[in-house]
């Protein structure tokens, strides 16, 4: 017919190359510092994490702790929530570590006490389960005869 058309689709809202090219940059040239802000959050969020299971295992075992014991663990959680409070990453992270040292002392007894209670009640289960066990495995007992089949050869 000779007739032709043709469309051309430009975004009339958007943003130019040039305001894409310019926010790259931008981003390029902040990246360290958003790097840092994240490693500061994430040194936040990990003390608050230890302040909370710390306090958690101290009020779970507040008959086992010692009272020096309790008040260095307790020293040591306001020297974190005051580190916290500042924007100091490594000194949040020192904390930390201090609190982790001092209540993993804690931590570790419990476990120890816990262990060992269930090992004395797990030790006579299996003792008195044993007979019914044997008894019971004989029942269900099959013999059977087998022949190995190899697929290649077929």
């Amino acid at each position: 017919t000779g007739k032709e058309q043709s469309i051309v689709i430009k975004a009339s809202s958007g943003l130019s190359d040039e305001e894409v090219d310019k926010m790259i940059k931008d981003a390029e040239a902040h990246a360290d510092e958003d790097r840092k802000a994240r490693e500061l959050i994430d040194a936040k969020n990990m003390a608050e994490n230890m302040i909370h299971a710390t306090r958690k295992s101290l009020e779970e075992l507040k008959d086992q702790v010692e009272d020096q014991e309790k008040s260095d663990i307790e020293n040591a959680i306001k020297d974190l929530e005051e580190a916290i409070k500042g924007s100091n990453k490594d000194e949040i992270e020192e904390k930390t570590k201090k609190l982790t040292e001092v209540a993993g002392k804690l931590a570790e007894r419990a476990y120890k006490q816990s262990t060992a209670g269930s090992e004395s009640g797990t030790s006579e289960n299996v003792d008195s389960g044993s007979s019914s066990e044997s008894e019971s495995s004989t029942d269900d007992v099959v013999d059977a005869e087998f022949e190995e089949v190899d697929d290649d050869k077929k």
